[in-house]
């Protein structure tokens, strides 16, 4: 009785609120706008005239109205009975800032091709370096990784490779200062974002330095509210194989090497009679094979190497940072540690980090600040792998006796050691340690209303100490002297930069800003190599190569090149409206000749908000369009230093019958070189409709690069094989996509959204050094890629009832059979084909996040079509001579006519042609991440002591989906540069949990 009088009491308490929700631009209903009630999971949605209807208990109650693309709202119930609210336009996406290099704009003004990862990308999965946070999420940029190597970076390219010789990486900027390297000493949890500027007209304001695009990162700074918080992130994990070699088995290679054999007619019973295939005979078996191989067929042997060398790896990451200040001084402490042991012993990397941002401000019109960035890296195995020592083992041997001892020399095959002897603590030591201090440091002073001058200054300093120790018992020494050698490398960059902007308002519609800049970048940097045989004591290492009884070499080097550059550029705007970005850059190089120093880039970008037209105004869900065009040419200086200038190079004489060294001319100097100069079009379009519910940009792209630096051929008789010249051309065109949706955004406070981005390439060579003309010496093709496969064409395997016809050409049954592409009845060179090329056709990625209460969950899937992969593992692990081990193929026999691959054979130590069964379809699909996650209410956070709390766990790389893999007996097909070594660490997936908490 008591339950139903409290059930009528509340039930009398509840009472209907009705009422409409429009928006505030135009007056018009909101369709499927949330209602909710505060506190509560009580909500409803408007119906499509923005009405709603809604229960609610008590005076008290507070409404929460809200809706895609519209600020929320909170309303007090109190007595009324109809509540109409009218939501104000979300207008953050277009006043988003982005930097955009010397500066900021807002995102509705910027007319050159960028685009952005947030904070939140980078870190809602736990990424090594920043290279992986840009992969599949940033249409433009291909990322791709060669294997699992601890310290392994990624590839990454801007819109193709454009030059052969002048590199084709992108330039990275930290906090406003040019790396002279790359990105790989960052910790991505010092990163708040990062810009890519991908055309020409953004570029060009780096002018030889952006050649190939730019990438702008932007580190942690502090706040002005007056708050200190404390924040720290963590997650631990565990790596693992996501696939092996497959191999033959100990009876697999048994029969291999049986037919291998049987091919040269040497597999013959006691009576001298030679054994068919698939028969087995004992007193052949006793002539072919050792007593470790006999006992090992006896007993079923398959020695697995790879189940002993991999083991599970370990990844850890911690970073603790402090961020607040006033308004008058902020500051950013950030400090990381972060370690990744691999799945072989001897493979890692530890790298400890810690970044300190501090801005002041002296006056009203002075301000200062420093960024500086220390790092301490450790990373061993760079230069190794004892993973490719395992592949051509023998499975019939013994890896360690019966006491567990190891045998170092299992068979008295003399090229063949025990690979479990390479990971035998202090056997091989591959050490590289790497310091470095990298700063920004700046003053801004406000001379005027809207004048201002800064001064950037950014030193940065590398250390690198390489060291290499091999001991005797190991494959490279086989019981000789240990080995010893140091790689020392010292670096020093500076950048200093003048920079004066002009930002004027001229009457109600005109807007102006004017930027010009001088800037220097001096690079300097040495290098002193030894090497040593005969370090009398191992565990010496290569601590101590002075008392090795053998120097090897010695050697040192000196780089030194400047940059000198002057910048001008011109952003101007009509009412928002019209937008003009003008720039001009001259570069000058020390690389170049006294003749060619200087180069002039020139640049043109225009914009065109068209939402803000007045025939636009009655289309009221279109929030954004905007059109962009640009034209921009940039130079490339990608040159060694001093090859304008003919080089000398050491030599023997004879000097009265005695040796004597000397030096004699060893290039051609040429004073007259110039830059690379890359022209690239681009027009694009930005747009948001719905209410932000569906956003996204389309780009078309033309880039070409002419005046190549290349070496063009000389007569020999000259005494020079070549000379380096600016001749030939290329280009790159492609389409990007990028698109994000809110799909689902409901009262119950479930939402789903969705990032997904699109990238098409094309690149070819338009004409080399002799025109429009082939150079297949290098494999350079005109209307193809720069880098293309040229080779013989698999056409199968000679068969028996070929068998005068192969003869004929040269050939036996059982091998490769390649295509007579001309058809005169002979393969010669000629026969050779363009087979494809390491460009996919394109790239793509799809991000899926899911949020509800406090739960979130999201999803990443990367994919590269279409691009052709060269796969050393069955060129280099396929010898099919019968006295290695390798990968496990379906090989011919009399037997097994219909085989993709030729009969083994002793009397060769690869199939001939073999290279033609090389090459596949890389294209793959990879689950990058998945992640699930919590964050605790405030009020239990706050009962912690927190400020907020969130536990989280993923896995990275789950999946692989590549016929290479699964039909192919391949590993993972993702390459940076189209080969897939036989010497790569597997593919791994990393299974982590972690945590973010601030206090």
């Amino acid at each position: 009785m008591l339950f139903v009088l409290m059930g009528i009491q509340l039930m009398a308490q509840d009472r209907t609120i009705t009422g409409r929700v429009t928006a505030s631009d135009d007056g018009s209903p909101i369709p499927g706008a949330s209602v909710s009630v505060k506190g509560t999971s009580r909500g409803t949605t408007t119906d499509g005239n923005g009405n709603y209807r809604l229960p609610v208990a008590g005076a008290s109650s507070v409404l929460v109205f809200s809706s895609v693309g519209f600020n929320s709202q909170e309303v007090n119930v109190g007595s009324k009975g109809q509540i109409n609210v009218t939501l104000s336009t979300d207008t953050k996406a277009l006043s988003e800032v982005v930097v955009v290099g010397y500066g900021t704009q807002k995102k509705s003004q910027t007319t050159g091709a960028i685009s952005s990862v947030t904070s939140k990308q980078i870190t809602e999965m736990p990424i090594t370096n920043l290279g992986q946070a840009m992969q599949g999420r940033v249409a433009g940029v291909d990322v791709a990784q060669s294997g699992s190597k601890p310290g392994t970076v990624p590839k990454v390219l801007i819109r193709g490779r454009r030059s052969f010789n002048a590199g084709n990486d992108p330039l990275y900027v930290v906090d406003g200062i040019p790396l002279s390297g790359g990105y790989e000493d960052m910790n991505p949890n010092d990163v708040a974002s990062m810009e890519i500027l991908k055309d020409a007209t953004a570029t060009a304001i780096y002018g030889a330095r952006g050649a190939n695009g730019v990438v702008l990162i932007t580190t942690k700074r502090g706040s002005q509210n007056g708050k200190t918080v404390i924040s720290y992130d963590s997650y631990v994990g565990v790596t693992q194989t996501l696939d092996k070699i497959n191999l033959f088995t100990g009876a697999e290679y048994a029969e291999m090497k049986r037919e291998s054999r049987r091919t040269i007619g040497t597999y013959k019973d006691a009576n001298g009679v030679l054994v068919p295939t698939g028969v087995v005979d004992a007193y052949a078996d006793s002539k072919l094979f050792e007593a470790v191989e006999l006992d090992g067929i006896a007993q079923g042997r398959t020695t697995d190497y790879q189940n002993m060398m991999v083991k599970k790896g370990f990844q850890q990451n911690h970073s603790l940072g402090i961020q607040g200040g006033t308004e008058k001084t902020q500051f950013s402490l950030n400090a990381g540690y972060f370690q990744d042991k691999g799945i072989i012993e001897g493979l890692d990397f530890t790298r400890y980090s810690l970044r300190v941002n501090v801005d002041h401000k002296i006056s009203d019109k002075l301000k200062v600040g420093v960024s500086s960035y220390f790092m301490y890296g450790v990373t061993n195995g760079a230069n190794r792998n004892p993973y490719g020592d395992l592949l051509a083992q023998n499975p019939l041997a013994k890896a360690y006796d019966d006491s567990g001892n190891l045998i170092f020399a299992q068979t008295t095959d003399a090229l063949l050691t025990n690979p479990m002897a390479e990971i035998v603590p202090g056997a091989q030591v591959d050490e590289t340690k790497k310091y470095r201090i990298f700063n920004s440091i700046y003053a801004e002073y406000n001379i005027a209303k809207g004048l201002k001058y800064r001064f950037n200054f950014g030193p940065d300093f590398t250390i690198t100490r390489a060291g290499r120790f091999v001991g005797a018992m190991t494959n490279a020494n086989k019981g000789g002297n240990p080995t010893a050698s140091t790689d020392n490398r010292f670096g020093f960059n500076y950048t200093l930069e003048n920079i004066l902007t002009y930002d004027k308002k001229l009457g109600q519609n005109h807007n102006l800003n004017v930027t010009l800049l001088h800037s220097i970048q001096r690079d300097n940097f040495e290098r002193f190599t030894q090497s040593v045989m005969g370090v009398p004591v191992e565990t010496q290492q290569f601590y101590n190569v002075g008392n090795a009884s053998q120097v090897l070499g010695v050697g040192s080097d000196l780089v030194q090149w400047t940059i000198n550059s002057y910048m001008a550029r011109i952003n101007y705007d009509y009412k928002g409206k019209y937008l003009v970005t003008a720039t001009v850059r001259r570069d000058g190089s020390s690389r170049f000749g006294e003749n060619t120093k200087y180069g002039n880039f020139p640049g043109l970008a225009l914009g065109w908000n068209l939402h803000q037209e007045d025939f636009m105004k009655d289309l009221t869900w279109i929030d954004e369009l905007k059109l962009r065009a640009s034209v921009a040419s940039v130079g490339n200086q990608g040159l060694s230093p001093y090859q304008t200038q003919g080089l000398m190079a050491r030599t023997a004489y004879a000097w009265d019958n005695n040796a004597a060294y000397g030096y004699r001319p060893n290039t051609i100097g040429n004073p007259d070189l110039k830059w690379e100069t890359s022209t690239s079009k681009n027009i694009g379009f930005d747009f948001s409709i719905l209410r932000g519910r569906v956003a996204g940009s389309v780009e078309y792209y033309q880039t070409n690069t002419t005046d190549l630096l290349l070496s063009d051929q000389l007569p020999t008789s000259t005494g020079f094989a070549a000379v380096t010249r600016n001749v030939g051309e290329t280009q790159n065109k492609g389409i990007e996509i990028s698109l994000s949706t809110v799909n689902v955004d409901s009262p119950s406070g479930f939402k789903w959204t969705t990032d997904f981005t699109f990238y098409k390439n094309s690149e070819a060579i338009l004409s080399l050094y002799n025109g429009a003309k082939d150079d297949v010496g290098n494999r350079w093709f005109i209307g193809h890629p720069l880098n293309s496969y040229y080779d013989y064409q698999y056409a199968g395997i000679w068969q028996t009832a070929e068998a005068d016809k192969a003869k004929a050409m040269g050939f036996t049954v059982g091998q490769i059979k390649v295509a007579d592409v001309n058809n005169d009845g002979k393969i010669t060179a000629d026969d050779r084909v363009i087979l494809g090329s390491d460009v996919p056709d394109y790239t793509g990625g799809i991000t899926n996040r899911f949020s509800f209460k406090g739960f979130d969950l999201s999803f990443f899937v990367f994919t590269r079509q279409g691009q052709m992969i060269v796969s050393r593992f069955h060129q280099n692990s396929n010898y099919l001579q019968g006295r290695y081990n390798q990968i496990k193929v379906d090989y011919w026999t009399p037997n097994n006519p219909n085989a993709y691959y030729p009969r083994p054979n002793f009397n060769q130590e690869f199939p001939a042609y073999n290279t033609a069964i090389m090459y596949f379809d890389g294209s793959f699909i990879k689950v990058r991440n998945i992640n699930i996650g919590y964050t605790f209410p405030a009020k239990t956070a706050q009962k912690l002591g927190l400020q907020s709390l969130r536990l989280y766990a993923s896995i990275q790389q789950p999946f692989i989906f590549s016929k290479y893999r699964s039909k192919e007996n391949g590993v993972d097909p993702e390459s940076a540069d189209g080969n897939v070594n036989n010497n790569v660490t597997p593919a791994t997936s990393v299974t982590t949990v972690g945590l973010n908490i601030k206090f």
